[in-house]
C-alpha cells in the first residue's frame, strides 16, 4: 500500500517498533482490524471490542502471513514484528490519515442527522459520470469504519466520498481530521441522537466541526430547507452554498411532480442561471433533496448539467433504503436499515404516494432521549393523518406508535415481538397491499422483509 512502510506507520502512530529492522522499509499489503480478513503481508491492528480482547487473535494472524501487528499491549519478545502504541483505536486513525494524505484525491465529506447514506449514493452516482469514485461502503462511517473505507482507496481513484456519523461530542474532529475534506456536505439537523446532544443546536455544533478540517479553497454545501442550516453564516471564512426548494437556495428544485413509487420529476436550477428537467428514480420527495445535493457537489467539481442529470437518473436503489420490491402479492417499500422520527415520516410520505391499500410496519426508534415516547406517539399520529390504512407497530416503544395511530379509523395492530407479528402477518396482509417496513437497525427488520417477500 502506497507509503505504508512499517517505518512510516510507526512514526504516524507514534509507536515503538519491535522486531527485525530490515523490514522497516517494506510496505504492508493491507490493513485490517478483523483477524479473519488477514492475508499475506497485511497489518493487523488489534482493537479490543466490548467483550473480546483482539490481542488473543494475534497468533492466528501471524500464521495467516501478517507482516506486522499493532498492539496496545506489550507483547515482550516475539518472533514477528509489532508496533506498540498507547491506543490501537487512535493508531488506526493515524495510519488512515497517513494513507489518505498519500493520494491527490478530492474528498467529499458527508454528515447530517438523516439521509447521509442515500445522499452519499446520489453524489457517487453523479460524480461517477466524470470521475473514478471511491465511497464509503454501507454505513462504515464511524471511527473504525472510516479508516477501513480509506484503506480501500487506490491510485486510480480521483474522488473519495466519505460518510461521517457521530453520536457524541468530540467524535467529528477525530473523523474529519483524517478525511481532510475538500467539500463538506451537511444533509440536515434532525433529532437523531438527542439523548447525547440534547438539542438540535448541539447536533449542528458537533457536525459542523467537520468544516474545521476542510482544505483551503474548499466548498461548504448545506440543505437550505433546514431551519438551522439556512441561518448559518461563513465558517472558517467560507460562505456556505445552499440546496433546496426555497428561493434562498443556490441549487433549487421547481415543478416537483410525484410519480408514485416510480420516483419524482422536477426541474433543477443551477447558480449560473441554467436549468434542466430530470426524473429522480427512487420514490419520495426527500429524494429531490438528495438530487440537489448531488447537483451541488457535481457543480463544485466541474460536471456539466448533462453529466449531473445522467448521474441522478441512473441512481441505483439499495436494500433497506427506499428499496422497492414487487412480488406477486405485495409492493414492499424496504426502508428498514434505520429509523428516527424525521426519516420515518419521510417514508410514510413515500408510502402515501402508492395506489391501493397502504400498510406501515413500524418498529422501535432508538436513541431519542427523554421524549422518546412522545416522538413515537407523534409518528403514529402522522401515519394516521396521512391516511395509512393499516399500522402494525412492533416493540415496546412502538406501542406509542400504535396509540398515536388509533384515530381516523386507521386499523392498528401492536405486537410485542417480531415473532408475534410474523404469526399474524398472513391474516393482516391482502393481495395488492403496499407495505412500508421501517425501524431502527437494532430491530433487525430485514427478516420481516424476507417474510413479506415469501407471502
Amino acid at each position: 500500500m502506497k507509503n505504508l512502510t512499517l517505518e512510516n506507520i510507526t512514526k504516524a502512530c507514534k509507536g515503538t517498533y519491535h522486531g527485525d529492522t530490515s523490514k522497516l522499509s517494506q510496505e504492508v499489503a493491507g490493513v485490517v482490524i478483523d483477524s479473519r480478513k488477514v492475508e499475506k503481508d497485511y497489518l493487523f491492528v488489534a482493537i479490543d471490542g466490548e467483550n473480546v480482547n483482539a490481542h488473543k487473535f494475534i497468533p492466528d494472524t501471524i500464521e495467516k502471513g501478517a507482516m506486522c501487528v499493532v498492539s496496545h499491549e506489550d507483547l515482550g519478545e516475539t518472533d514477528y514484528p509489532y508496533i506498540l502504541v498507547e491506543s490501537t483505536g487512535q493508531a488506526l486513525l493515524d495510519i488512515a490519515k497517513l494513507y489518505r494524505d498519500s493520494f491527490d484525491v478530492k474528498v467529499v465529506g458527508i454528515t447530517g442527522s438523516v439521509g447521509k447514506t442515500s445522499t452519499k449514493e446520489m453524489i457517487a452516482s453523479v460524480l461517477s459520470q466524470k470521475y473514478n469514485v471511491h465511497k464509503t461502503l454501507g454505513n462504515f462511517n464511524n471511527e473504525w469504519g472510516l479508516p477501513i473505507t480509506i484503506f480501500e482507496m487506490n491510485e486510480e481513484n480521483q474522488v473519495a466520498i466519505l460518510e461521517m456519523g457521530v453520536n457524541h461530542f468530540g467524535e467529528m474532529r477525530r473523523l474529519s481530521s483524517v478525511a481532510s475534506p475538500d467539500v463538506c456536505v451537511i444533509t440536515n439537523i434532525g433529532v437523531a441522537h438527542l439523548e447525547f446532544f440534547k438539542t438540535r443546536e448541539g447536533i449542528f455544533q458537533e457536525k459542523s466541526q467537520m468544516i474545521q478540517d476542510m482544505k483551503n479553497g474548499g466548498t461548504i454545501i448545506f440543505n437550505g430547507d433546514d431551519d438551522i442550516l439556512r441561518e448559518s453564516g461563513p465558517i472558517k471564512g467560507v460562505e456556505p452554498v445552499f440546496f433546496g426548494t426555497g428561493d434562498n437556495s443556490d441549487f433549487r428544485a421547481t415543478d416537483i411532480k410525484p410519480l408514485g413509487l416510480k420516483g419524482t420529476s422536477c426541474t433543477l436550477h443551477m447558480p449560473n442561471g441554467t436549468s434542466f428537467d430530470c426524473v429522480v428514480p427512487l420514490p419520495g420527495i426527500h429524494m429531490v433533496s438528495n438530487a440537489l445535493a448531488g447537483a451541488a457537489v457535481g457543480y463544485s467539481l466541474d460536471l456539466t448539467n448533462e453529466e449531473i442529470k445522467a448521474g441522478i437518473e441512473n441512481l441505483p436503489s439499495i436494500p433497506g433504503r427506499n428499496h422497492i420490491i414487487i412480488t406477486d402479492k405485495l409492493t414492499i417499500l424496504d426502508d428498514c436499515y434505520n429509523a428516527n422520527p424525521i426519516s420515518t415520516k419521510a417514508s410514510i410520505d413515500v408510502l402515501d404516494m402508492a395506489i391501493g391499500r397502504k400498510v406501515a410496519v413500524l418498529g422501535n426508534m432508538g436513541e431519542l432521549g427523554a421524549n422518546e415516547k412522545e416522538l413515537h406517539h407523534e409518528t403514529g399520529a402522522y401515519a394516521a393523518e396521512k391516511g395509512v390504512d393499516v399500522v402494525c407497530a412492533i416493540g415496546d416503544l412502538a406501542k406509542e406508535i400504535a396509540n398515536g395511530a388509533s384515530v381516523n379509523g386507521t386499523e392498528v395492530h401492536w405486537f410485542e415481538t417480531k415473532a408475534d407479528f410474523l404469526a399474524e402477518m398472513k391474516n393482516i396482509m391482502k393481495e395488492g397491499d403496499n407495505v412500508l417496513v421501517k425501524a431502527s437497525h437494532g430491530m433487525h427488520f430485514p427478516e420481516l422483509v424476507e417474510a413479506l417477500e415469501a407471502l
